[in-house]
C-alpha cells in the first residue's frame, strides 16, 4: 500500500473521530437543554412500563421507557433514571399487573435483588391463606388475582353421623384473591384451571378457612368488588331446596295459594223501554142471517136476497 493511501485512510479516521465526538458533544448538550427547559416547565422524566407486565415478571430494561411527567403531580416512588430503577447486578420484580404507560412505583416493584413477595402486598393485619379447589369451583380459571370472591363450603350437616345430606353455606364474603395457582393464564394466553388459591383474610377468616377444608369441600363464586353486595342474610341451602322450581320458588312445605277462581263475565243486560203495543179494541157487528147477492147485467144491477132458508 502507498504511503499517500495510508496518509489518506489516518485522516479520514481522524476525522471521523472527531466528528463523533462533535456529535456526541452536541447530542449530550441538546438532551441537557431539552432536560433543563422541560424542568423549568414543570416537567420531569419518569420510567414507565412499555408493555404489560404480571406479577413476578422481571423488569429488564427493554421494559422500561422514559415519558414526560407534571412535576407537580408526580407520584411518590416514581424513577428519574434506569440506574435508579436497576442498579448495577440487581433485579426487581413486578408485584402487582401493570399496564402500558402506567409509571413504575417503589410499591409496585421490589427491592433491589429481591424476588416477588406477597408478604409485601398484605394490608396490616391480613393473613394470606391457600386453599384447594378444583377447575370448576374455581370458576374455569377466570378468577384471577385482585378479583373478589365469595367462598362456599357443601359439607354434612353438623351432628350428624357423616352420611346425611349435604348442605351449601356461604363461609366468607368479599375475599380478595391475591393469586391463582403459580399462573392463572396458559401460554396461549387463555385462562388456566389451577387447583389452589390464594386468598386474603384476617386472622379468624383464616381459621374458618382451615376448618371448612377439613370438613367438605371449597368452591369460589365470582362477584362484583363492594361491601355493598353483601348478603345480609344467609341461608343453608339443602336437597330439599333443590325442589323449589316445582312450587314456583316457594320454601320447603310450603304451599302455593289456592288461585282464585274468577267466574265468566255474564254479558251486560241491556234494558230497552219500548212503548207498548196500542190494543185497538173494535166492536163487531152482528152477521146478518142473511145476505144480499148483487148481480150486474149490462149496464142494469139488481139485488137479490140469499140466505134465511134453515129459519
Amino acid at each position: 500500500m502507498k504511503r499517500q493511501t495510508l496518509i489518506a485512510l489516518g485522516v479520514a479516521l481522524i476525522l471521523g473521530l472527531i466528528a463523533v465526538l462533535l456529535a456526541n458533544t452536541y447530542l449530550s448538550g441538546r438532551e441537557r437543554q431539552l432536560a433543563s427547559t422541560e424542568q423549568s416547565r414543570g416537567m420531569v422524566r419518569i420510567a414507565v412500563a412499555s408493555m404489560p407486565l404480571a406479577y413476578g415478571n422481571d423488569i429488564t430494561a427493554d421494559k422500561v421507557k422514559f415519558v414526560q411527567y407534571p412535576a407537580a403531580s408526580l407520584p411518590p416512588g416514581a424513577y428519574k433514571s434506569l440506574q435508579e430503577l436497576l442498579p448495577q447486578g440487581k433485579r426487581r420484580v413486578a408485584l402487582r399487573p401493570i399496564l402500558v404507560n402506567q409509571p413504575l412505583l417503589a410499591a409496585d416493584l421490589s427491592g433491589e435483588g429481591q424476588n416477588a413477595s406477597i408478604a409485601a402486598l398484605l394490608p396490616d393485619g391480613m393473613r394470606a391463606l391457600t386453599v384447594r379447589i378444583n377447575d370448576v369451583s374455581g370458576v374455569a380459571g377466570f378468577v384471577k388475582a385482585n378479583d373478589t370472591v365469595d367462598v362456599l363450603i357443601t359439607r354434612t350437616p353438623i351432628g350428624g353421623n357423616g352420611s346425611g345430606p349435604q348442605v351449601t353455606d356461604v363461609l366468607l364474603q368479599n375475599v380478595r384473591v391475591i393469586a391463582m395457582g403459580t399462573d392463572a393464564v396458559g401460554a396461549d394466553g387463555k385462562p388456566s384451571p389451577t387447583n389452589s388459591t390464594t386468598l386474603e383474610v384476617n386472622p379468624l377468616d383464616a381459621q374458618k378457612l382451615v376448618l371448612g377444608q377439613q370438613l367438605g369441600q371449597l368452591s369460589l363464586a365470582l362477584r362484583k368488588p363492594g361491601e355493598e353486595q353483601n348478603i345480609p342474610k344467609v341461608e343453608t341451602v339443602s336437597l330439599a331446596d333443590l325442589r323449589y322450581s316445582y312450587y314456583g320458588s316457594l320454601p320447603p312445605g310450603a304451599r302455593p295459594p289456592a288461585a282464585a277462581e274468577v267466574a265468566p263475565a255474564a254479558a251486560p243486560v241491556v234494558k230497552v223501554n219500548r212503548p207498548r203495543p196500542v190494543i185497538v179494541r173494535r166492536a163487531v157487528e152482528a152477521v146478518p142471517s142473511t145476505s144480499r147477492v148483487s148481480v150486474t147485467r149490462g149496464m142494469e144491477s139488481r139485488d137479490y136476497e140469499v140466505g134465511g132458508y134453515a129459519q
